[in-house]
Order: C-alpha cells, then structure tokens, then sequence
C-alpha cells in the first residue's frame, strides 16, 4: 500500500464532511441492486471493438536515445532500465498485436520523445516524430486502428523545475501546444485521442502521497489544484481539436478516467451508507467526470468538504469545460482500487465490481458510449508463461462488461486488455507483471512471449465473446422407468411424539368432579390392539411433505449406532414402519447402510468402532457385514435398491493416517457386503446394491496447458476411479498415487460387486498441478490443487452453478466404465438461504436435470435417477426443499417446480405440455387408470352400489314372474303335496336368508 499522508486523511473527509442528502437516480444503485444474471455465455455487439494497449513509459525503454529528454519518471526512478524495449522492438510489438487479432492498438506518446524539454514552441526530434509516425503507419497497413493517448503521467522533467509542473496554470497552454502539435501531425490517420490517463492517480499519488512521480507532498491543496489544471488542459485541447481538426480527420477525443467500486456494510443499506457510496464515487472518478459529462463543475459533496481548498471554476470556465468529450473512456484496474480502498471508511468495502461502476456512469452522465481503456489485473513477478489467474481475471472483467451490455443496455462500444507487453510497472517495479506477453528482462533479448491469457484473450477476440459450447435448452421427456427422487442423510430414530391411540385398555370418566380431569372408572377394561406404525406421527409428518414433491422415489441412511443385532427392537420398528408406510404410498426407498456424519465425533459408527480405530481397523469390516446382513434380513423385503456407504472418498479425508487403509477397508466392506446380499437375499428380495461416490467435475484451470489436463486425469482416477476401477474397471485398482495394494483374492471379491453406479453431484471445480499452485498447507494426496472461476454464479458458501459439469462427469464416467451399469444421481443440490422464493435452487434444478436430459438423449449416457439434496433444512435455511420444522416445515418455491418436472417428465415441447402416460414397470396396469381411480373413488363407490341394488331389483323381479307362471289351481280331492308344501318353513327361512348351506 502507498504511504498515507494528510492529504488521504482530508480525502477521507470527503465521504463524511457534508450531511447532504444523496438526491438522483444513482443513488438508487445501491437499494436496488443490479438484476441478478446467471448469464455466463453469448456474444458482444456486431462491431464492438477488441483492443490492447500499452503505455510509453513503461515499455518504450530507451530513456535518452535518439534526442529524447527527461521525464519526470525517468528521474523519478533514477533512469531505470532495462525495460521491453518497445522503441527498438515496436515492430516485434506489432506482430504481438496482429497474433491477438485485435481492432485497435492503445499506446501513449512520451512527450519527451517528441519535445525533449517539453516545450511545442521549440522544433520537434525529428527521431521521435519518425518512429510514431512509422508506428501509426504500420498499424493501418495491419489494419488495426490506433488509439493514442497524449500524456500517460510521463511529464516532461525540464516543466517540472520549471514552473513545478501541473501546480502551474500556464502548463493548460503549454499540454494544448504539444496536442496541437499531435493533432497536426498524426491526426489524419487516427480515429480516436485520448489527452490523458487517470488524472485521479496522477493528482493523488504524484501530488499527494509522493508514491508516483514527481512525488510532490505536503500541501494538502496541491492535489486539487493540480486536478484543476489537468481538466483545463484538456477541455482546451478538445476544444482545439473540436475548432481547427475535426471537419476533415473526423476524429473523437476523450480523456481515460479512473473508478473504483464500493459497497456499503453488508445488511446496511441505510441513507447514511448510500450517501457515504455516493461520496466515494464522486470522490474518485466523480471529481473529473462531474465537470466534463454533468454539470460542468466538482461535485457538491466534494464543493462542500473542501471551500477553500478546491480552485473554483467560473460559469463561463464549466460551460467551457462541460462537454469537452466526444465518449467516456474508463480504466478499471488495480492502482485506482487500492488508493479507494484506502478512502473506504464506516465499513463500506471496495469491490472488483466493473458492471455497478459502467451502470453509474449510465445513469449519472446520460447513457454515454463508453471505451473500457483499461482493464486488467497483475500477476506475481515470478509468475512466467502459465499466468493461469490472470486468465480468470480477465474473464472476470470482460463478463461483466457483456452482463452490462446485453442486461442493462450500457452502451460500451470497445474493451482494452491492459498490457501488450511486461515492462516496468511504475511504483511498482519489477515486482508484478501485466502483460499479455512475457519477456525475461534479463534476456538481452526481450523476446515477447506469449502467456496463456494472450491465447485466450485471442481466443475470446475470434469469438467476439463467449459463445455457448453447449446446446442452451433441449425438449424431451425422461422415460417412465426414470427415478425421480429426493435424497437424505440419516433418518434419525424418532420414538416420539408417539400416539398410542387403542392400546391402553382402562376406561375413563371425564370431569367427574369438575375439575375436568380424567378418572379411569374401576373394575372396567377394555379390548386393545397392537401397536400400528401410525403411532409414530413423525413418520405421517415426514412422509406427507415426501408426497408434496411428488416424488415416487426417496432416499434416506439407516442409522448404525441404532441398530445393532439384539439391539432395542422398537427402533428396528420404527425403520420397517418408514419403509412400510413408503410402500403403502407407492414411493420405493433407496436406502443407505452407513451415511458417515462430520458433525459426530465418531463420523456416525457406533462407539466402540470408533474407538478401536474406525475403518483404519479390519474389526470395523467384520462389524459392518453384520450390520448390513442384519439389515439385508430385516427391511431386505421393503427395499429395492441398497447404498453400502455414502461417499467413501470424502470419509477417508476425515482420517489424518493410514488412508490408504482406510480405502481398503471401506471397499472391502462393499464387497463382502454385496456378497452377502447377492448369494443369501437376491433371489428372494430382487434388490440391488453399490455404493455412492462423491463425484463433482473438475476441468483444467488452464486450458492451454498440457500439465493442468494431466492433473485433470489424475484427480479423478483419484477421487472416483481407484474406488470404481477395482468394481466395474475389470478388477484394475487406478493409477500412481491411487494403488492401494489388494491381494489376489480380494480383487477376486471385488471384481463386479457392483448393480449399478451411484453418483452425488453438487459442482465443478478447476484442477491444477499443485506445483504450479503453490498453495499454502500440506499436498494433498492426488498431488492436485482446486481452484474457482471466479465468473461462476455461487452460493453464499461458494457452490458454484455450473450445470454442464453435471454432463461431462456422466460422460467421462461412461466412457471409461461403459454403459453397462446403469447411473443413479444419488444426490445433487445447493444451499439457497431464500425462504421462500429459492431462486438459485430453482435454477439449479432446472439446468442440472437439462444436463442430465442432454446426457440421456444426445450423448447416450444410461442415466436412471436424479435424486434431489434434500427434503428437510435441519436447522439454518441450507439445502432442504422444506424449511426445519422449527420453522414450520413450509414448502419453498423449488417443491412446486421439481414437482411440476416430475409431473411433465421433464421438459415437453410447449404444444405437448400434457402429463406422461406411464405403465406401472412391477405390475403391468396402467398408470393413467390408476391415477383416474384416485381421484374418482366415490364415484366409483356410488356407481358399484347402484349396480348391486339394479341386479337384485332385476333378480327379484324375474323371481316373482317365475312363480306366478308356475302357481297352479289346488284340486279339492285328495292330493300328494309337492316337497316345498311339506315345509313351508323351509321356504320362508330360505326367503328369509336365515338358513346357511
């Protein structure tokens, strides 16, 4: 950081010298933030311009050659060279800048070089014009278009000690002297001029803390006065220009302004903290920006800090200056944040956020078109070649640039990577480097080498963005035997509340004596029943809100410490009744064995285990085929698919030693576990059994690197294969660091003890060689490093959103495994702390299940089941689709749209938006009759009744009619009776229904 002196302590006062009240629409950035995009692809504007720029000073070298005089920077840093160069090697510059394909080129003319002592009165170096001349000529042969800039802080030395530089007001004449001297002589083959570069810095740090050259200090007035002669000598070379060259070179002239971005306390939105916001930024770019695009003079709050201190302008001087540029031109980069953060008071934090700051010159200077002169950030001096964060710093900038553009409609017509080249980083030194292209200064040399940002921005150049790699949306329908699912952890043990309706056999008396007391009533009992599943109303709750997902498919963990052989049976009792009241509402569980939990100290095994070692120890092998067998037997006949172990490969991490054994043991555990299942309850049970693997993507934080694809490859034979390879990899145990060195035998017992493959999928990640990191702490085993691009959309924990990693991991898996085994997503969600209106997680839901659509039906993936994390917050508003019952289990916003999904299917064209007919796969009915016998049961209950009343009506009819066709006249002599007229009471109890056959 620059040293502060008591010109920082008066700029601190600007954010809180005035109790004015913040009035206009920019203000109102701040309560109402920026729309929310997850916008992470697409292209800019046909004609939008890419460039790349450079300044003199830093890279032209060559201090004194050819007639050149002193700046104030050469003196300032003692003549310092080496540096790139540039002014002998420009056209090997040139062939850097035709590699990236960029429309523009922005460099900066050293004054000097052209009027050694400053002075535009004297003649010229004729080397100086010469070389500019050829360097503007070639780049129109290239066809790319020169920007150039006039005064890049390279002040002439000879004006410094002759009239102390721009403290003077006579130096506004002699800058509009060297510009028409530039206007004349180069104007004719450039389109766009910019008179100066960051006057905010140059005021501040060269005339206020003495960190920049000339490194002026001590009076707290200089850096306002200074700041006054700047913007009067540029809007009298706009002017100029305006007058005597615009009607036939039909150029534009602007002048770079720098900018920060704050925010207030989090949570504090006050008008207080937007007041203090709205100081900070007319404190930065707002001190400059204010006179040329508002009002034609300094901003209020800065006026009203400072009388007396600040120069005044005149109303002729702000009609003059007001206007005097024909485009905002900004730079963004690292120097201007850190001095703002520095005036950054009362809690506000200064953010790397360009888009709020192109969406406040919006709003507050009248929608101007915009040149981004400036963006970048900077890497360590160490840093060569494979500049990989700079990489994603880049991206950084120029995605919030397109959110500007293609959300909020600012009209940003071209963008600047900031630098071409390596070179002498002003108070900076050697010690950071910005360039596109690397030189070794301690080459003679100076070769310009190309870094991994410059193949990538050249890349982003030829795409004129970020064109979408996937296909954006598809439609489609997953088929009916796909399983749509929520996942838990373990389902705990709960006894009550308990309703024990009909078991207790006393009979009671209420309010006997008034007291409205129950008094049981002597010598009466009653018949009981059993206990019913029903008394465990936590099971009616918990499954009732299952049901609102609809969701036919549920998966939940057993917990071990439990459930043991000869362990309390009412707790067994209460697993089999889930799994019984799931099977009475037609949801089929998944259920997991052993869901390690982080938060026990024993990671979820029972006591002993744990204190013999855990999976470091076999014991805890033999102890968990017991445990599973146990299982197997006792719910095996509920249950139509097993997970052994949720997410072995994050488990052993809980183990500081033997991890190698640790792996060993929990595969081992599956093995024999699915053994045990596959000869003793398969046949019977027809179940299937894997275990869950922890399965989030990574891909190579560099792209154009040979070495950050290798450690791709190398973290997931890490992280998935050496637990898949030794199950389904025919009997292979991975690679390098994954071998853990099982005997013959036991890849015997491991080899295809595997139904089908479980997966849980919550993000994507950047791999590295940990080398190239250089992070701190111990290397990790896998030898990798992980890293975020940092234009993902996040969770407020750092999940970051990145459905199409969803894909990849399908697919990297089926190609190395084939599609043998079918692929379950056991488990996929994010934290959203919305309460209700959960936006983050409904657009997880959305584009993950694309994903996994895309990967069924273009890329022939066998995926069968996607299974939501998770039902129920526990406690915080995490990832539950329900909020904790402490908050009254209400349903979020993400329950109505994954309900709807399952409805539909997935995602059906707009003229088929009809619910799937499906068939039931177990039994054959239809599922359509089915749902209609639902919702019609007491229609169909009145329409069997009516049935059974008109058949009887009808039977008695034709009864009676029988009869009386058969009723003959009784004869009065003597006659045998008939059968049924010796026992008439045979017929009436026969008419009667009292008699049984």
């Amino acid at each position: 950081m620059f040293a502060v002196s008591s010109v920082c302590v008066s700029l601190v006062l600007i954010l809180w010298g005035t109790s004015e009240n913040v009035q206009g629409k920019e203000s109102k950035l701040w309560l109402q933030p920026l729309n929310e995009t997850f916008l992470q692809s697409g292209v800019f504007p046909g004609g939008f311009l890419w460039g790349v720029g450079s300044a003199a000073f830093p890279t032209e070298g060559s201090w004194d050659a050819d007639g050149k005089g002193e700046s104030v920077w050469d003196r300032f840093t003692r003549h310092t060279d080496p540096s790139s160069d540039s002014y002998i090697q420009w056209e090997e510059d040139l062939k850097s800048v035709q590699y990236l394909g960029v429309n523009f080129y922005a460099f900066s003319l050293s004054w000097t070089r052209i009027f050694p002592d400053g002075n535009a009165a004297a003649n010229p170096n004729p080397a100086g014009v010469k070389h500019y001349r050829r360097l503007i000529g070639k780049l129109k042969e290239l066809h790319v278009e020169p920007v150039v800039t006039l005064f890049h802080w390279d002040f002439p030395q000879v004006l410094q000690e002759r009239f102390g530089g721009w403290l003077n007001r006579s130096m506004a004449d002699v800058f509009t002297d060297y510009a028409t001297f530039c206007f004349r002589t180069f104007g004719a083959e450039v389109r766009y001029w910019i008179t100066m570069h960051n006057p905010f810095l140059l005021a501040i740090q060269g005339y206020g803390t003495g960190a920049h050259a000339p490194g002026v200090t001590g009076d707290p007035a200089d850096p306002f006065i200074a700041a006054h002669n700047l913007l009067r000598a540029h809007a009298k070379a706009w002017h100029v220009y305006d007058k005597h060259f615009r009607r036939h070179q039909h150029g534009n002239v602007s002048i770079t302004l720098g900018s920060h971005w704050v925010e207030p306390p989090s949570g504090h939105a006050t008008p207080t903290n937007l007041e203090l916001c709205q100081k900070a930024m007319e404190a930065v770019i707002g001190w400059f920006a204010e006179p040329i695009y508002g009002s034609g003079d300094y901003p209020e709050s800065l006026k009203a800090s400072h009388r007396g201190v600040i120069p005044e302008f005149s109303a002729q001087e702000q009609l003059w200056i007001k206007g005097t540029a024909d485009f905002f031109s900004l730079a963004f980069e690292h120097e201007t944040l850190k001095v703002g953060q520095g005036l950054a008071q009362f809690g506000q934090t200064v953010k790397l956020d360009l888009r709020s700051v192109l969406v406040w010159v919006q709003q507050t200077y009248g929608d101007p078109q915009l040149l981004l002169a400036e963006s970048s950030w900077f890497s360590d001096a160490s840093v060569g070649v494979e500049d990989t964060k700079a990489i994603y710093m880049m991206k950084w900038f120029i995605m919030q640039v397109m959110q500007a553009v293609s959300v909020d409609g600012v009209r940003v017509f071209g963008y600047t990577a900031w630098t071409l080249l390596d070179g002498f980083e002003w108070n900076h030194g050697y010690s950071i480097r910005r360039g596109l292209f690397y030189i070794d200064f301690s080459e003679p040399e100076r070769r310009r080498l190309p870094k991994t940002s410059a193949h990538f921005y050249r890349r982003l150049v030829r795409d004129n963005g970020f064109p979408p790699e996937n296909m954006p949306h598809i439609e489609g329908r997953f088929p009916c035997d796909f399983q749509f699912g929520v996942s838990e952890s373990v389902l705990q043990v709960h006894l009550r509340p308990f309703s024990p309706q009909f078991i207790d056999p006393q009979l009671y008396r209420w309010n006997l004596s008034g007291d409205g007391a129950l008094s049981p009533v002597a010598g009466v009992l009653l018949h009981t029943r059993p206990a019913q599943c029903t008394d465990f109303l936590f099971i009616q709750r918990h499954l009732f809100l299952l049901g609102v997902t609809g969701s036919a498919h549920y998966r939940f963990a057993l917990d071990w410490t439990q459930l043991s052989p000869g362990g309390d049976p009412e707790k067994v009792r209460f697993y089999r009744c889930v799994l019984m009241e799931l099977q009475r509402r037609g949801i089929r569980p998944v259920v997991t064995l052993y869901h390690p939990s982080y938060r026990s100290p024993s990671l979820g095994l029972p006591e002993a285990l744990h204190a013999n070692g855990g999976w470091r120890n076999a014991s805890t092998v033999e102890a968990f085929i017991s445990y599973a067998a146990f299982c197997f037997h006792e719910f095996g006949a509920l249950v139509s698919k097993w997970i052994t172990v949720n997410e072995p490969n994050r488990l052993m991490e809980a183990y500081t030693e033997d991890r190698k054994t640790v792996v060993r043991h929990l595969l081992l555990a599956h093995a024999k576990a699915w053994h045990i299942y596959d000869e003793r309850f398969r046949r019977k049970q027809g179940g299937a059994v894997s275990l869950a693997l922890h399965a989030d993507w990574v891909e190579p934080a560099n792209p154009f690197l040979e070495s950050h694809k290798s450690a791709q490859q190398q973290f997931l034979d890490f992280e998935v294969g050496r637990f898949l390879d030794p199950l389904i990899g025919g009997g292979n145990e991975g690679h390098g660091s994954a071998l853990i060195g099982f005997s013959d035998d036991e890849r015997a017992e491991l080899k295809g003890a595997l139904d089908f493959v479980a997966l849980n999928h919550f993000t994507t990640r950047l791999v590295l060689p940990w080398e190239n990191a250089k992070p701190h702490g111990k290397r990790k085993e896998h030898g990798c490093a992980l890293m975020t691009d940092i234009t993902w959309p996040v969770s407020h924990l750092s999940q970051a959103l990145v459905p199409w990693g969803l894909r990849r991991m399908l697919g990297w898996v089926r190609d190395r495994y084939g599609d043998r085994l079918p692929i379950i997503v056991t488990a996929t969600g994010v934290v959203d702390q919305a309460v209700h209106d959960d936006q983050l997680r409904q657009r997880y839901i959305t584009s993950y299940l694309q994903e996994a659509l895309k990967a069924r039906e273009l890329d022939g993936v066998n995926l069968r089941g996607f299974y939501i994390w998770m039902l129920q917050d526990h406690h915080d508003l995490q990832f539950g689709l329900f909020s904790s019952a402490a908050h009254h289990s209400r349903p979020k916003a993400s329950v109505s749209l994954y309900r709807d999904i399952i409805t539909h299917r997935g995602f059906p064209s707009a003229t088929d938006l009809r619910p799937l007919t499906c068939r039931d796969a177990d039994n054959g009915t239809s599922c359509e009759l089915c749902t209609r016998i639902a919702k019609n049961k007491p229609l169909l209950f009145f329409s069997i009744c009516l049935s059974i009343s008109a058949s009887m009506l009808c039977a008695l009819v034709i009864i009676s009619v029988v009869r009386k066709r058969r009723r003959t006249p009784i004869n009065v002599g003597p006659q045998r009776l008939r059968v049924q007229q010796r026992f008439p009471m045979m017929k009436v109890a026969h008419r009667t229904g009292l008699m049984c056959n």
